[in-house]
């Protein structure tokens, strides 16, 4: 789907559509009772509506680099850079011209001592890196906004779903009253999306783009006539396009790029697991009730919310990059299970090993009472809403102008391909030992094993190359086809 993205006119279509395919699909559940002959046609409109959801989140991803330049502060700060490079081009063009037409009988020495300094290339680069830093630090701020929403959404679904839920005592009914509902919930999501979204390129005219690529150095996005575009060839093109983005060559074009996507092959997995490990943690070791769990679920994501708002603040305070926000969270996100592993050390300890003394064993410390499990709910909720918003902000630096789709996609397929390692080893360390527990040790290892990775990104060489990359990507692509 990154290529149909990609292209200006369908990036809206893409998103709406998929939406509404992945939410018509949910809400046909209502519709079909399990005593239908056509029962098994859920399953279908099951895969349906995650083929959906899965195109959609790639388009909703890649407007993320366009809506962070739209933002006003961006707006500004790019409008006066591409005028303070014209500027320069100007001055330099002048220079040459007198140059050429200074008399050959003028000292050289005269010319050379009345001329003022050179301050325009300094400026230039002042007012280059203010704009890359506001544009990070705003594309952050969007993407944790826009997680916050998504937080703040699934929890108003969950406590309307609850009601008929409880009501039908759990039964099959119930259970597609809820996926209805969330289809439902889904297509009045899409709404303010389909209206107030712009297309792709309706932001800025045709000759804008041509000037602000001339003067940054990549090339425009593909702006032909439609009659030129087919979504058959478009699929194609995807495919040849995936298989060359993995060759080696062309890792090597981009590698701080596929080194973030290495962690993000870590982190991804590692922080999922963090939660389901910690939730069969609690009701198998911890014998948390199902109320008790449910409190967790509903914890996590409100400080998710409270994490995703308060960490751009933050960030805007410190004056840091969207790397420092995000190593920073990995860090942290590691000492949930580091923390838990201390259980080993707290679990049956004695207030006192002599036989003269009353001992009194201690159950606190290293994840051993539920009330620290409700107590790390918030910690890792407000690390986790803010990574997540982090995590694809910081990709937006990395990948191609103009290729934002494409590069989101393989974003995604990062991170579902390695959805399942983490469970599967943490189910083979808990059917080998018989304790869950040990898992914590492995869930530590596999984020600090993503650290270096992530600490090894050169986002300014990257910069570079994905700009140079753009060109040359295109020129392959159309080779190919």
């Amino acid at each position: 789907m990154g290529g149909i993205a990609d292209h200006p006119p369908h990036r809206k279509r893409l998103l709406v559509f998929s939406a509404l395919l992945g939410s018509l699909s949910a809400t046909l559940f209502l519709l079909l009772p399990s005593s239908s002959p056509i029962w098994p046609i859920l399953a279908l409109l099951a895969m349906f509506s995650n083929a959906g959801f899965g195109a959609s989140i790639v388009a909703m991803n890649a407007y993320l680099p366009t809506l962070a330049k739209e933002a006003p502060e961006v707006s500004e700060l790019r409008e006066c850079l591409l005028k303070l490079q014209g500027k320069q081009k100007a001055t330099r063009c002048g220079s040459n011209s007198q140059s050429d037409h200074r008399d050959s009988s003028e000292p050289l020495l005269a010319s050379s001592l009345s001329s003022p300094p050179p301050t325009t290339d300094d400026s230039l680069h002042t007012l280059q890196t203010e704009y890359d830093a506001n544009l990070s630090a705003t594309t952050a701020r969007i993407s944790s906004h826009g997680i916050a929403f998504g937080y703040i959404a699934g929890i108003v679904l969950v406590v309307v779903a609850l009601i008929p839920v409880n009501m039908l005592q759990g039964s099959t009914w119930a259970l597609r009253v809820a996926i209805g509902l969330s289809g439902i919930w889904w297509a009045a999501g899409t709404l303010p999306a389909a209206i107030w979204l712009p297309s792709s390129g309706e932001t800025s005219s045709p000759t804008e783009v041509e000037a602000e690529a001339e003067e940054w150095g990549y090339s425009q996005p593909w702006t032909g006539p439609d009659e030129d575009w087919s979504m058959g060839r478009e699929i194609v093109r995807a495919w040849v396009r995936l298989g060359n983005m993995l060759r080696w060559s062309e890792v090597q074009k981009l590698k701080n790029t596929f080194k973030y996507l290495a962690a993000w092959f870590l982190l991804s997995d590692g922080f999922t697991t963090i939660t389901s490990t910690a939730l069969l943690f609690a009701k198998t070791s911890l014998s948390m009730p199902p109320s008790s769990l449910i409190l967790v679920g509903i914890l996590t994501p409100l400080s998710g919310i409270l994490g995703s708002l308060l960490w751009p603040k933050l960030q805007q305070k410190l004056g840091w990059s969207n790397l420092k926000i995000l190593v920073l969270l990995v860090v942290l996100a590691s000492l949930i299970p580091a923390y838990g592993c201390l259980g080993f050390f707290f679990e049956g300890r004695h207030t006192s090993d002599s036989p003269e003394v009353l001992a009194v064993e201690v159950k606190f410390g290293g994840l051993t009472t539920p009330g620290e499990m409700f107590g790390l709910a918030v910690v890792f909720g407000s690390v986790y809403g803010a990574f997540q918003g982090y995590a694809r902000a910081f990709y937006a630096e990395l990948i191609p102008p103009g290729d934002e789709a494409r590069w989101y996609g393989l974003f995604s397929i990062t991170d579902k391909s390695s959805s399942f390692v983490g469970p599967l080893i943490v189910g083979l360390i808990a059917d080998t030992t018989g304790n869950i527990h040990y898992a914590f040790f492995f869930l530590v290892l596999m984020i600090w094993a993503a650290l270096p990775i992530l600490l090894a990104v050169d986002v300014q060489v990257d910069q570079v190359d994905a700009r140079n990359y753009q060109y040359q990507g295109r020129q392959d692509i159309g080779d190919v086809m």
